[in-house]
């Protein structure tokens, strides 16, 4: 499992035939699933993005996590964070986890960050998506499963 986390002073998503979702200061969390996963790399996974101290505290340092300022999460899922680019002009997709298998696992993401009392939005999950980030920083970060 792959989190591509981007801290954020807002962030939304728009999908056509559903209300727009939005998040004011926190992460936008891009999320990847293989079809390797399981739900113990979800909780794993979903634990560090949680915790991870990467927003700064008083003096200026990354020492704070999403947890520690109350910030929100909006988790997106994305497939091709699971593209391999390494041969040809066109991405392969074979790492990545099965439609149903990767719904169940991001569902279960989605659910762990919620349960550690983080104020979540999502998209929609195989739908198209038009995602607005305004990144912090900028400040990006991967976090990935145990594998």
């Amino acid at each position: 499992m792959r989190a591509l986390l981007q801290r954020v002073v807002r962030s939304a998503v728009h999908i056509d035939g559903f209300p727009s979702r939005q998040i004011d200061a926190g992460l936008c969390i891009l999320l990847g699933v293989c079809k390797e996963d399981t739900s113990e790399d979800a909780e794993h996974v979903a634990e560090k993005c949680v915790n991870l101290r990467i927003f700064e505290d008083d003096q200026g340092k990354m020492n704070r996590s999403l947890s520690d300022i109350g910030g929100h999460a909006l988790i997106i899922s994305q497939f091709t964070l699971y593209g391999d680019t390494r041969k040809g002009r066109r991405p392969g997709f074979s790492d990545a986890a099965p439609p149903e298998q990767a719904n169940q696992l991001y569902e279960l993401f989605v659910d762990a960050v919620k349960q550690k009392g983080v104020p979540v939005q999502t998209g929609e999950f195989g739908q198209h998506m038009h995602v607005e980030i305004h990144n912090d920083g900028p400040a990006t970060f991967m976090v990935e499963s145990q594998q």
